[in-house]
């Protein structure tokens, strides 16, 4: 399935914010972006890099903005996408499709596009040397398959393993 028969899937498909998605859409088709379909979402691209998505969920929908931290905010309506993992990424929630106002909608869309033009992108740190819990340790110690599986992985998924594992709550938790 090609990028535009992706896209067509994913606005058309049955969904209670269906109408939602679908009017996002019509304004970030007022914008000088790309239309493309990334991390199985619309992604609106400038010069090959991401500057927006449009996403639905269960409960809400709304607008991805990857650099969105450079937005100036006017309407108090960003939130952290993904509270403490993310830097730059704000989101634009919407309950229903009344809440939608295009005007700002667009505004808001057309400032993140000046941004990226502008160069401003939050830079990616590089990741520092990986903190294997004790736990962990352990049972790479002890199992030579386990530890060669672990070692195949590429470091950011050795990282986000070992952070997963250090970051549970419960003890069963970081047994499974």
């Amino acid at each position: 399935m090609d990028k535009s028969q992706k896209l067509e899937v994913y606005y058309q498909n049955e969904h209670p914010f269906k109408e939602g998605i679908v009017f996002l859409r019509e304004i970030a088709l007022k914008t000088e972006a790309e239309e493309n379909f990334k991390w199985s979402i619309p992604v609106y691209t400038w010069n090959n890099k991401n500057v927006f998505g449009i996403c639905k969920f269960k409960k809400h929908f709304g607008v991805w903005f990857f650099n969105g931290v450079y937005l100036k905010d006017p309407k108090n309506v960003l939130e952290n996408a993904q509270e403490g993992k993310t830097k730059g990424m704000r989101h634009w929630k919407f309950y229903n499709l009344e809440e939608v106002n295009e005007k700002a909608v667009l505004s808001y869309m057309n400032e993140a596009l000046e941004n990226q033009k502008k160069g401003l992108e939050v830079q990616v740190e590089k990741t520092k040397k990986i903190i294997i819990p004790e736990l962990l340790q352990a049972k790479l110690d002890n199992n030579p398959q386990l530890k060669v599986a672990f070692e195949n992985f590429t470091p950011y998924k050795q990282k986000e393993f070992c952070e997963h594992i250090a970051e549970a709550k419960q003890e069963k938790t970081k047994l499974r």
